[in-house]
């Protein structure tokens, strides 16, 4: 199945009603004031989905423009009535013809490019839109933690006003290819009937160090500050899923 077809991009924001988006904006405006060199105030967003870190970004100010591969992802993003602006490209080949004082790449986005092609062609267009010395933040899954901790499966029941959304998730690792292919599977109810089910398999990379630092290099971009996610100051260990990069454009 499609990554994020229509069925699973209309129950996406309730699934992920308990991500602490407003946390997460308050952290990577922590990051641009320490590491920023210079004002923070334009913001291009890799992989923008429903618009969950685009929309809050833009009410604080910042201008704001979120990049997508999926119309029905970006769709509720614009339904949110937001001065962020919403372009549909693919992020391994956008090129909008702007420059950014920050690029970000939130909730993995960067682990969904599974290839080292793909990997590359993504941070070109980070490095392609911003200045030097401009600033990249991402958060990424980590592989120490992934291989110590491995997949688990998980199910979650979110009420609707007309019934429930089930979700249950099941992971299994692919260790040559560094990638653990997560397998969703929902069902929408409404009054006691499934009204609507669908089934969709995210294959996600892991990385490691020097990897990371590595293709970062590769791509114009200087890594300063490899952290846990959500606590960039600390350092990542096997009991940290997703770590942060924290990069300048050279």
């Amino acid at each position: 199945m499609t990554v994020f077809s229509r069925e699973y991009a209309s129950v996406y924001d309730l699934v992920y009603q308990d991500k602490d988006y407003a946390f997460e904006c308050d952290l990577l405006e922590r990051v641009f004031r320490t590491y920023g060199n210079g004002p923070v105030r334009s913001v291009l967003d890799l992989g923008c989905g429903t618009g969950g870190h685009a929309v809050p970004l833009a009410e604080r100010g910042y201008q704001v423009l979120g990049v997508d591969q999926s119309e029905e992802m970006l769709a509720r993003a614009r339904a949110r009535g937001s001065a962020a602006r919403f372009e549909r490209a693919d992020l391994n080949e956008v090129d909008l013809g702007q420059r950014f004082d920050a690029v970000v790449m939130m909730f993995a986005v960067l682990g969904y490019q599974l290839t080292n092609a793909d990997v590359l062609a993504a941070l070109a267009s980070v490095r392609r839109h911003l200045s030097p010395g401009g600033l990249f933040f991402c958060d990424a899954w980590y592989g120490p933690a992934v291989l110590r901790q491995r997949p688990t499966d998980r199910i979650k029941v979110l009420d609707t006003p007309a019934g429930q959304v089930i979700r249950a998730a099941s992971g299994e690792l692919d260790t040559r290819h560094q990638m653990c292919s997560v397998r969703y599977h929902v069902w929408r109810i409404e009054h006691g009937q499934v009204v609507a089910e669908t089934t969709e398999r995210h294959p996600v990379r892991y990385f490691f160090p020097l990897e990371l630092e590595l293709f970062l290099t590769r791509s114009g971009l200087q890594l300063v500050k490899l952290g846990r996610f959500p606590d960039v100051e600390g350092d990542p260990d096997e009991s940290t899923w997703s770590v942060s990069a924290i990069a300048h454009a050279v």
